[in-house]
C-alpha cells in the first residue's frame, strides 16, 4: 500500500514484486544518486545498493576479486527484472571514460549488454500462468571491468532451455515469445519467405489471441542488429522457426542460448 518493495533481511535484500510500472524508482538519476552516495546503505533498501557494494568491493581491493550476485525466486517474483535493473546500473556507473574514442567503445558494449536481454527473453521466454515474461531457462552473466573499473565487455552462459515447451504447453500457457513475434510482426513477403500464411491456426501456438508487451518483434530484430547478427542471418533464423514448426528446428535456432550465437 506504501509502494515500498524492498526491504533488507541482514545482507540479503527482499524483493516483491508490484506487478505494475513504477519508472520513477529505476531512472538514471536514481542510479547515480546511490553511486554518489558516501553510504548507500543508509539510503532506502534498493536493488541499487546491492549493485554499488559490489561495485565499491572491486575497486577497494588492490588485486580486484570477483563479486557474485544471486538472484532468486520462484516464478513470477521478478528475477528477469532486477537482473535488466542490475545491468542497467552497471552500464551507467562502469561507463565514463575519458576519451572520446573509449567513450564509444563502452557505449558500444554497454548498448550490446542492454540488447542481449530481448534476444534471450524472445527466445527463452515464454507466458505462463503466474507470469507473462518467465524465462524458461537459467543464466549467469558475467560483467567485465578493466582496471580502472570500467565495463569493457560481458559474457552470458546459458542452463537447461525448456525445449519441451515447444511441443507440449500447460493450458492457457504459451510458447517461446519467438513464435508470436514473427507470426504478429512479420511482413507480407516475410510470411511468404517463412511459410507463414496470413490468418493460420498453428497448433503449437495456443493462445496467440492474447497480446502481451513482449510480442514485439522490432525490438528483438533491432537488438539482434545491435549484436551484430545481420539481417540476412536473422531472416534464415525464423525461416527455420517458420518452416521448422517443431522441436528439432527450435533446437537448431535454440543455440542462441546455448552458444551464444546464429547457428
Amino acid at each position: 500500500m506504501a509502494d515500498t518493495f524492498y526491504t533488507n533481511a541482514g545482507c540479503t535484500l527482499v524483493a516483491l514484486n508490484p506487478f505494475k510500472p513504477v519508472p520513477q524508482l529505476y531512472s538514471p538519476e536514481l542510479m547515480r544518486e546511490y553511486h554518489a552516495a558516501p553510504q548507500p546503505q543508509k539510503l532506502k533498501p534498493h536493488v541499487f545498493t546491492v549493485g554499488e557494494q559490489t561495485y565499491r568491493n572491486v575497486k577497494s581491493l588492490i588485486e580486484p576479486v570477483n563479486q557474485s550476485i544471486v538472484v532468486s525466486g520462484e516464478s513470477g517474483a521478478g528475477k528477469t527484472w532486477t537482473s535488466r535493473c542490475l545491468m542497467k546500473f552497471y552500464a551507467v556507473v562502469a561507463a565514463s571514460p575519458a576519451s572520446w574514442e573509449s567513450h564509444k567503445i563502452a557505449e558500444r558494449i554497454e548498448q550490446r549488454i542492454l540488447n542481449s536481454n530481448p534476444v534471450m527473453e524472445a527466445f527463452g521466454n515464454a507466458c505462463t500462468l503466474r507470469n507473462n515474461n518467465s524465462s524458461r531457462f537459467g543464466k549467469f552473466i558475467q560483467l567485465q571491468l578493466n582496471r580502472a573499473q570500467q565495463m569493457t565487455g560481458a559474457a552470458v552462459q546459458t542452463y537447461l532451455l525448456q525445449k519441451t515447451r515447444v511441443a507440449c504447453q500447460a493450458s492457457s500457457e504459451r510458447n517461446f515469445h519467438i513464435f508470436y513475434q514473427i507470426c504478429k510482426g512479420a511482413s507480407e513477403d516475410e510470411r511468404l519467405q517463412w511459410h507463414l500464411p496470413e490468418g493460420a491456426a498453428f497448433s503449437w501456438l495456443p493462445n496467440p489471441e492474447r497480446s502481451l508487451e513482449e510480442d514485439c518483434f522490432e525490438v528483438t530484430r533491432e537488438a539482434m542488429l545491435h549484436l551484430g547478427i545481420d539481417t540476412p542471418t536473422q531472416n534464415n533464423i525464423f525461416k527455420v522457426l517458420g518452416q521448422g514448426k517443431g522441436r528439432e528446428s527450435w533446437e537448431r535456432c535454440s543455440c542462441f542460448l546455448q552458444e551464444g550465437g546464429p547457428p
